[in-house]
């Protein structure tokens, strides 16, 4: 009986002392064409995974957010564009509303920000900043190259022990939006000369946002260990975990 009792014990102890999985649901499936999503999706998910807490389910049919009931995942990451085509309908936007006004987390990367342009004026305060699109006399990022990335906030549990960095990706230049945003880091435009933000982060009802315009390709993610760090944080943020696993020790990439 003793032994009985010892081994319940102690298999119960390893489960509390477990950190709750964070269920990621990754949507992709399009993009504009210079965007290869068939490439950098699977980067993404193994950025993620890198957090033994992350558990990423990958799903290539936008239109699977209809689907979407609060409390199925933790996080939903936007990685798609639906360019020069109908975004998801209004049964998927609505799901993913209250998704996370309902306490879902939500992610978007580079230019899943351009999602829905024009079709769902509630996306830009879902997000508080969006690609505004193009046309005469409308910049839409530098020319793809390197560029530093500063942190405004460095005391958010997101980006507390991050350095500045320098990576090599586009500089969005054109996001719009006048919903309030708490701003984690930003970048100087080489064209324009102002800075611009890059990582930043808003609550929307009961749920949290992260938004990073940073991953235009593989290289965008892989060439400084901050922005995969800065995902992963992120990620863990909005589905209100702790950003860094405390299984993990050890001094944060800089």
């Amino acid at each position: 009986m003793g032994a009985v009792l010892f081994t319940w014990l102690r298999v119960t102890t390893a489960q509390e002392a477990a950190p709750a999985p964070v269920r990621v649901l990754l949507v992709t499936g399009m993009d504009y064409p210079a965007h290869k999503w068939q490439e950098t999706a699977p980067v993404l998910r193994r950025l993620l995974e890198a957090d033994p807490r992350m558990k990423v389910r990958v799903v290539e049919q936008p239109e699977a957010l209809a689907l979407l009931r609060p409390g199925d995942w933790e996080v939903v990451l936007l990685h798609f564009q639906n360019w020069e085509q109908p975004g998801p309908g209004a049964a998927a936007r609505l799901s993913l509303s209250n998704h996370v006004a309902s306490g879902g987390g939500l992610v978007s990367v580079h230019f899943a920000c351009g999602a829905w342009h024009g079709e769902w004026p509630e996306f830009q305060n879902l997000l508080g900043r969006v690609w505004h699109g193009s046309g005469p006399g409308k910049s839409q990022h530098d020319p793809r190259g390197p560029f530093r990335v500063e942190m405004v906030d460095r005391e958010h549990p997101i980006t507390r022990g991050l350095a500045d960095f320098t990576t090599v990706d586009e500089l969005y230049t054109c996001l719009t939006g006048d919903a309030p945003i708490h701003l984690l880091a930003q970048a100087t435009s080489k064209v324009d000369g102002r800075a611009h933000p890059q990582v930043f982060v808003r609550d929307y009802g009961r749920g949290r946002v992260f938004v990073t315009t940073l991953g235009h390709d593989v290289q965008a993610w892989t060439n400084h260990p901050t922005v995969g760090e800065l995902l992963r944080r992120g990620t863990a943020w909005a589905a209100g975990a702790s950003a860094v696993p405390t299984s993990v020790p050890g001094k944060q990439p800089e």
